[in-house]
C-alpha cells in the first residue's frame, strides 16, 4: 500500500485553495460549496446586500404546524407592496429568533427595526451569527420558526419600509 504525501488529503492546502479560487473566477462562479463525509470548504467571494424588494415570493415550502403563535402572523392590514423588504438569509444555517432559549426573541411582528437591528441569528458550524436588518421599518411577518433549517437566499422576515 503506497503512503501519500504529506497533506495530501488536507482540504485547506492553500494551493487546492487557490485552484478552487482560479476556477471560480474563469467561470464567473460567486460561491463554491464542497463536502465530503465530514470535511466541508465553502468560498463566497463579494459582499451581497440580502435585502430584496418585493417579489411575489412563496414562503418556504417545509411542513408547518397548522397553527401558528400569535407572533408568527401578519397584521390584519397587509402592508402596500411597493414598501416591502424581505430579510433574507445570508447563509445556510439554523435560525434562532433569539440569542438563548430563555430569552425574548429579537424582534417580533409589529416591531420597528433599523438597519443595524439584530433581527435573528443564524448558526453554522457552531458559530452563532448575529444579522442585521439591513432595511429600516416595521416587522408584519417572521417567515422562518425558531430552530428551522435555512438556506442561503431565503426570506426570513417580511418588513413594511414606511414605517
Amino acid at each position: 500500500m503506497a503512503s501519500q504525501p504529506p497533506n495530501a488529503g488536507d482540504v485547506f492546502d492553500m494551493r487546492k485553495i487557490r485552484r478552487l479560487v482560479e476556477l471560480m473566477n474563469e467561470h464567473g462562479l460567486t460561491e463554491i460549496d464542497l463536502r465530503d463525509a465530514e470535511v466541508r470548504i465553502r468560498l463566497r467571494k463579494g459582499q451581497e446586500t440580502m435585502i430584496a424588494p418585493a417579489a411575489p415570493a412563496a414562503a418556504p415550502a417545509a411542513a408547518a404546524p397548522a397553527v401558528q403563535p400569535p407572533q408568527q402572523q401578519a397584521p390584519q392590514k397587509p402592508a402596500d407592496e411597493a414598501y416591502v423588504a424581505y430579510i433574507k438569509s445570508i447563509m445556510v444555517g439554523t435560525f434562532f429568533t433569539s440569542p438563548s432559549p430563555e430569552a425574548p426573541p429579537f424582534v417580533k411582528v409589529g416591531d420597528h427595526i433599523g438597519p443595524d437591528s439584530t433581527v435573528c441569528i443564524i448558526e453554522a458550524m457552531k458559530v452563532f451569527n448575529e444579522i442585521p436588518a439591513g432595511v429600516s421599518g416595521q416587522i408584519v411577518a417572521v417567515l422562518a420558526q425558531n430552530g428551522d433549517a435555512v438556506e442561503y437566499g431565503q426570506p426570513l422576515f417580511k418588513v413594511d419600509t414606511r414605517h
